[in-house]
């Protein structure tokens, strides 16, 4: 327990003190997860809306891939953006790797299944004829997938809240594909495990902590928002 109540006053000293890599790492931590959870947003919510709304032939055989993408390991995601993005790589030639762009896209890769599955679960959970209703009101099929969003839009929420969750806590692909570099590619995670190995568990524990108070607060900001969404 002194170990933990070490980190605890740790974090707050360098809090209090505005220590500059803390403030560095943070700042990258929010921007690199930031940023990918925004993008697979758009590619989430629009191609689990798409996948909901369409009939085609494999249609359930690609919603489980979704669905099983939930659950892709990160160090795994790492493994193949850094093959992809190696020098010898199919991507190498952009000279991307170990840098924050790199652990964008890894992230990215990670959050856009999570934030497809729960928006084709919330699409789908939507009475059937919704659509068609909507149709007949004199909607324009993008009118009708709007309204559909809108009407999906608290279990929508909680795809934010789960993609940003998954990549912000993540630490196995951002290592491989950033390099967990000082000043550059170094976040919160990476910085927690390489604080570990060199055995300063009170530092270790205070970035631990601060990790998990960024996470409360943007989930409780968002919760605010559902909350206030469902009370209309």
């Amino acid at each position: 327990m002194d170990l933990v109540f070490e980190g605890i006053r740790t974090a707050w000293q360098l809090l209090i003190g505005l220590d500059q890599e803390l403030l560095a790492v943070t700042f990258l931590s929010l921007k690199v997860s930031g940023l990918a959870t925004m993008i697979s947003l758009v590619i989430g919510i629009l191609g689990g809306t798409l996948i909901a709304l369409a009939s085609f032939p494999g249609k359930r055989v690609l919603v489980s891939i979704v669905n099983t993408s939930m659950g892709l390991p990160p160090v795994v995601v790492g493994l193949f953006v850094t093959i992809m993005l190696w020098r010898n790589g199919p991507f190498g030639s952009l000279g991307i790797l170990y840098t924050p762009s790199a652990m964008v896209l890894a992230q990215t890769v990670i959050a856009t299944p999570i934030v497809m599955g729960i928006t084709i679960a919330s699409i789908q959970s939507l009475p059937a004829n919704m659509s068609l209703q909507i149709l007949a009101l004199g909607a324009s099929r993008l009118q009708m997938v709007w309204m559909l969003v809108k009407q999906a839009r608290l279990a929508l929420l909680a795809g934010v809240m789960a993609g940003f969750g998954g990549v912000i806590s993540e630490v196995g692909a951002s290592i491989m594909v950033g390099g967990n570099i000082k000043g550059y590619t170094r976040v919160l995670t990476t910085a927690t495990v390489m604080e570990t190995g060199k055995g300063n568990f009170d530092i270790a524990i205070a970035f631990g902590i601060i990790l998990l108070v960024i996470c409360f607060l943007i989930n409780y900001f968002l919760t605010i928002i559902q909350q206030r969404e469902r009370r209309r």
